[in-house]
């Protein structure tokens, strides 16, 4: 726009443009700044999904250590019961699979199966079943053990 003496005085031009200038900085820079957010929070959720895949690791873990340790508790209980049994030859739990209620030991979703097999004059064999869960995981064992079969004129034979 032209005045009726000339142009505008350099004063007004310069403003304008200095103006300018600095709202086209400050919108860089602003610009800028909403890149870096968006790359923290980018960084963010990578850190977030690599601790929450070795979290998903170790429950895994301590799950597995918790069902082996339940399930060596469950074999030395049934394999106490079934010394006991053999030691004074009672002829009942021969030949049959026990089932014992273990919820007095503290082990939830947990069975635990003996059953004394051929107690010959030397050995016994007994087949010892358990199992036991935990959330979607379910451990189940079946083992065979020989134990030595107490002379009671001996009691200091070796057992199981």
């Amino acid at each position: 726009m032209a005045k009726e003496n000339g142009e505008f005085p350099p004063i007004f031009s310069g403003w304008f443009l200095r103006s300018a200038i600095e709202k086209m900085k400050k919108t860089e820079q602003n610009g800028f700044a909403l890149i870096l957010v968006i790359m923290a929070i980018f960084l963010i959720g990578v850190v977030m999904f690599v601790l929450t895949e070795d979290a998903k690791t170790i429950l895994f873990q301590s799950d597995t250590a918790y069902l082996q340790a339940v399930e060596r508790s469950l074999t030395a209980s049934g394999l106490a019961w079934a010394e006991q049994s053999i030691k004074h030859e009672n002829k009942e739990t021969l030949y049959k699979a026990i089932e014992f209620d273990v919820t007095d030991l503290g082990f939830r979703d947990a069975t635990l199966s003996v059953c004394i097999n051929s107690a010959s004059d030397e050995k016994a064999r007994v087949e010892v079943k358990t199992s036991c869960s935990r959330g979607r995981r379910t451990r189940e064992q079946a083992s065979i053990y020989k134990a030595a079969i107490t002379n009671k004129d001996h009691p200091n034979s070796p057992q199981i």
